[in-house]
């Protein structure tokens, strides 16, 4: 039996998540590097007045690209466990697209740590970052 290739990889991540489903998020691969993304949804929003997407959906969406792009790299059919993750919301998210990419600073043999941006029409002006550290499965 062959091993799944890296985009099986995340379309099985994607398919087992029901959040990532309520989202809208699909992600896109591209060689080695993934970028996930956040189709605008009036579901979304949380301040109906900017009109500005909620924290708690760009925070989210940030977690699932994280933990989509740990899929890619271990292999293994079980999703990773979230530990902690640190966000820091840096500007408004808008009601537009929204893109991510996830940096696996380190795989142990438990835990990776994990660092993903989010951004929307730039990516050198992002709207939030995270820092996580997640369970691996055994």
């Amino acid at each position: 039996m062959t091993e799944p290739t890296a985009n099986e990889r995340l379309q099985a991540f994607l398919a087992r998540v029901p959040y990532v489903d309520f989202l809208g998020m699909r992600a896109e691969l591209a060689g080695d590097e993934m970028t996930a993304i956040l189709p605008f949804a009036p579901h979304l929003v949380g301040n109906v007045m900017l009109p500005a997407l909620h924290g708690g959906v760009i925070g989210a969406f940030m977690e699932m690209t994280a933990l989509a792009q740990l899929s890619i790299r271990q292999g293994s059919a079980r999703v990773p466990k979230t530990i902690d993750v640190t966000i820091d919301y840096l500007r408004p998210g808008k009601a537009m697209i929204t893109y991510a990419r996830a940096d696996v600073r380190k795989i142990g043999r438990q835990i990776a740590n994990v660092q993903v941006e989010a951004w929307q029409e730039a990516r050198e002006k992002p709207v939030a970052s995270l820092r996580g550290h997640f369970l691996l499965s055994s």
